[in-house]
């Protein structure tokens, strides 16, 4: 497990502890999910070329903590293990690994329902990008997302959740991503200038309630 799954465990065991602490009634939802993330794509702004990501599988863990009877607290990490197309000029091939990190804060809104019931989602937080390319930097950026879709409930413990997501990674202007720096040596993918890199999250998870 690396730091930033690990950070994730920690903040859902210490928000579960304390929503269980709040009142005796107080319920809280753990959906461990898979999904399929499309999109993604850093503009070069020295030059015509982009990184694109390519789509692919994704997997994470949504923990919702009730307010009231249609609201929710919810903290999210979506996980995606994709590759980033390039032309291989400085990376030395046509394509390098790049994982994608989301660690989102935020809320659920329940629609009218019994075993069925539709939901939009709102959060905001960090999107971490990690490549593959030995001694290359880490970025980390903030994000935000909206999502929608619909809770399927055959009982009170169990359930299903369908939800397709948006995310906005606000990338800084002016920026170099993903450099090498050592003695001698300054080596960048890409330069960006301030934009959103967006990416479409479409999941489905089991929903254990407690």
């Amino acid at each position: 497990m690396n730091n930033i799954e690990t950070i994730f465990a920690c903040v859902v065991l210490l928000a579960a502890t304390a929503a269980g602490a709040q009142t005796e009634t107080s319920r809280f939802e753990l959906t461990p999910f898979a999904g399929f993330t499309f999109g993604g794509e850093f503009e070069d702004m020295t030059s015509s070329d982009s990184l694109k990501l390519d789509d692919g599988a994704s997997f994470g863990l949504i923990l919702d903590i009730r307010e009231s009877a249609n609201t929710q607290w919810e903290i999210l990490y979506s996980r995606q293990a994709t590759q980033a197309d390039t032309t291989g000029l400085l990376t030395g091939g046509a394509s390098f690994d790049l994982d994608v990190h989301y660690i989102h804060f935020g809320g659920t809104y329940l629609g009218e329902g019994n075993r069925a019931r539709p939901f939009l989602a709102a959060t905001i937080g960090a999107t971490h990008f990690e490549p593959g390319l030995a001694d290359f930097d880490s970025e980390t950026f903030f994000s935000f997302s909206i999502g929608a879709g619909f809770h399927l409930r055959p009982n009170d413990r169990l359930g299903i959740r369908l939800e397709a997501r948006a995310y906005g990674t606000v990338l800084e202007s002016d920026t170099d991503l993903f450099c090498r720096t050592g003695p001698g040596e300054n080596i960048c993918v890409i330069h960006t200038e301030g934009t959103i890199l967006w990416q479409l999250e479409t999941l489905a998870g089991f929903v254990f309630r407690f």
